[in-house]
């Protein structure tokens, strides 16, 4: 067997994993490189092998930094089949859509700005390549267990976001386990990732390998943030992931109004249509969760759900001078409605702007979060003085501990393990201390490289 590292080596996106088994090319998640611009440029180059070579992708969940270049796959010649979860080809259906409609709204705006260093700027993709790229979709079996050629191959539930797994491939005699995103065993939404006995080569996360989740109540964490917003009678926006974050704030929202700790009747919004048809799927697969059916009914409860954007334009200025909560995406504030929000809660120090999550390097967010006093949107600067906040414990991804205890869920240690999808700084972190600690080999590829297993 050979690994070409094709995506998510030397960054925490782009997650791309190219297996060559002898009789099969399989590529483990197709992800989109986000972030800072040298890493977005990755999207526009080759892929590093031919995507009609491709015989099968096998996906471990729905976010954009794994799932977000299969339309762009699809368009250059893979005719292959993705096997996926139920649940996550129903977010996939959400969640490359959306990506769609916003690389044709980037290169209609760069047009019409002339911003774009071509004589024309076009999409990454568009949405009918979106639509195609879900016709490639393959559901599994009850068990998750499927073969491919000689390769034995099982998808295992992962926490950290509906439909999410880590997946096995056996094949010639060896086991491959690519951990994709991982899950924490305390999280308010999604049960605990499911341990694995054996690997002979480990791919493992590192999201979060050289950090640890606060100890704190994240329920009285936001319930705090709320009351001192209310006080100086500002309104609170939380940039939100559509998939996964969104609902888990919609669920503490409402546990804070049912035990008084804020206002019954402060206005609540959820602006965000990805986020409206991903709530409408956890509604719908509430066996995959961990709170009971009567709060998962009462996860709406109350709240306004924004469908329109000229309603969206219109709110953005009403909450402006009113109190009130918004939900809105995109979570790193890279795009989406989010961007009307800023734009008019930004100047006032009235206002607070919460991130419930983590915010990759040279996104808005993490410059938000790291101080800027102005951020930059659609060739405007905007003036930052509201309150800017960060509440981490929210993130969906097991922290350093979490991973090493997933991995010592192993009976005998593999023979070599690789850690991908981090920042360099987490990814050398996790490295250190599963050398450290376990004394399994184990090193960071590199983007591009290829090892014979």
């Amino acid at each position: 067997m050979k690994l070409t590292f094709l995506g998510a080596a030397d960054s925490v996106t782009g997650s791309r994993h190219l297996l060559d088994t002898g009789d099969k090319r399989l590529l483990l998640d197709c992800g989109l490189f986000q972030g800072y611009k040298m890493l977005r440029e990755r999207n526009w180059a080759p892929m590093g092998v031919a995507p009609v070579s491709i015989d099968a992708v096998l996906l471990s969940h729905a976010h954009l930094d794994h799932s977000g270049y299969i339309p762009a796959l699809v368009r250059q010649g893979f005719h292959g089949q993705i096997f996926s979860t139920g649940a996550t080809r129903e977010l996939c259906e959400v969640l490359l859509a959306d990506s769609a409609h916003l690389q044709e709204e980037d290169a209609r705006r760069a047009n019409r700005i002339g911003s774009s260093r071509h004589e024309k700027a076009l999409p990454l993709y568009t949405i009918k390549d979106a639509q195609r790229a879900l016709a490639h979709f393959v559901g599994l079996p009850r068990d998750g267990r499927l073969k491919l050629g000689g390769s034995e191959i099982r998808f295992t539930p992962a926490g950290h976001l509906l439909g999410a797994s880590s997946i096995s491939i056996k094949s010639g005699g060896k086991t491959l386990v690519f951990s994709g995103d991982l899950g924490r065993s305390n999280d308010l939404l999604m049960p605990p990732p499911q341990p694995l006995e054996e690997a002979d080569v480990l791919l493992i996360e590192s999201t979060y390998g050289n950090r640890l989740h606060p100890a704190q109540d994240l329920e009285q964490a936001l319930a705090q943030v709320v009351r001192r917003t209310l006080q100086r009678g500002g309104s609170l926006l939380l940039p939100s992931f559509a998939i996964g974050r969104a609902q888990v704030l919609l669920l503490v929202i409402q546990r804070l109004r049912a035990q008084g700790e804020i206002p019954a009747d402060l206005p609540i919004y959820l602006d965000s249509p990805m986020a409206r048809e991903a709530t409408e799927i956890t509604l719908k697969n509430g066996r995959l969760l961990r709170i009971s059916a009567a709060e998962l009914r009462r996860l709406t409860d109350g709240v306004h759900l924004v469908a329109k954007a000229p309603e969206s334009m219109k709110l953005a200025a009403e909450v402006a001078r009113r109190s009130a909560i918004v939900i809105s995406a995109s979570g790193m504030a890279t795009g989406g409605r989010v961007l009307n929000y800023l734009r008019t809660l930004a100047p006032s120090a009235r206002h607070h702007i919460c991130f419930p999550g983590f915010q990759v390097g040279g996104t808005r967010g993490a410059k938000l979060i790291a101080g800027a006093r102005e951020i930059k949107m659609q060739g405007e600067f905007v003036p930052v003085n509201a309150e800017i906040s960060h509440l981490e414990g929210f993130s969906g991804h097991a922290d350093a501990d979490g991973l090493m205890a997933w991995m010592r869920g192993f009976r005998k240690p593999p023979s070599q393990v690789f850690v991908v999808h981090g920042e360099p700084e987490a990814s050398d972190a996790l490295r250190s201390r599963i050398q450290d600690e376990l004394g399994w080999p184990v090193r960071v590829p590199q983007h591009g490289e290829t090892v014979n297993l």
